[in-house]
């Protein structure tokens, strides 16, 4: 009895281009906060805190789109993949966040090699879920988003196999009981967020073959 005062269809495309752009930033972000750790002065903290207020902006975006969800009649995709899609699209950014305020509260002096390549693979992975989300309005682009997906998929793997490399030569390698709880936790938050990217993913892949 309501639809026909309520808008149809909405901006979803928009918010959701506008979210995976936030990603991006705060993915590179968290590079940065990397390169920065051991350096004198408040860089790494106010790094984390840059990476909290990307994560601010993106939790609006979230906000809106869910707004947006509640007062649209006809919406471009079915209402419960506009939910699931941008929820884990903002895990993605949560995880970023957990991820610069562990390296700056856990006092992380040196980064190793591996939690190098992890930052790198997840700024990688978000570069990609930006790609494969400014696909999702194209019915035309369909092979396009599958293939982004799964590269997605491989960078998944990737990190998944350098996580399980790191915490392998900590157990060998680290005396230091403290040290190794400390790393431990660093790289296994850090592998979450391409998870996350993982699960966008999956999603996005269940769209396009919905549409083919």
């Amino acid at each position: 009895m309501f639809g026909r005062f309520m808008p149809r269809e909405g901006r979803f495309f928009e918010l959701f281009n506008a979210h995976a752009e936030q990603t991006v930033i705060g993915a590179r972000s968290l590079r940065n906060l990397v390169d920065a750790l051991g350096s004198e002065g408040a860089g790494v903290r106010t790094l984390a805190d840059e990476v909290s207020m990307i994560e601010s902006r993106a939790d609006a975006i979230t906000r809106d789109t869910v707004r947006l969800l509640h007062t649209t009649f006809i919406t471009p995709l079915d209402r419960d993949e506009i939910h699931r899609l941008i929820s884990r699209m903002d895990d993605i950014l949560d995880l970023i966040e957990s991820s610069a305020l562990s390296l700056s509260l856990y006092d992380v002096r040196r980064p190793t090699p591996e939690v190098r390549q992890l930052v790198d693979i997840i700024v990688s992975c978000c570069d990609r879920v930006k790609s494969a989300v400014a696909l999702v309005s194209d019915t035309g682009s369909i092979e396009a988003m599958i293939k982004t997906c799964d590269e997605i998929d491989r960078l998944e793997s990737d990190a998944d196999r350098v996580m399980r490399n790191a915490i392998g030569r900590l157990f060998r390698d680290e005396q230091d009981m403290r040290e190794l709880i400390r790393m431990k936790a660093i790289y296994e938050v850090l592998e979450s967020v391409t998870d996350a990217c993982q699960a966008v993913g999956n999603i996005l892949e269940g769209i396009a073959l919905e549409n083919t």
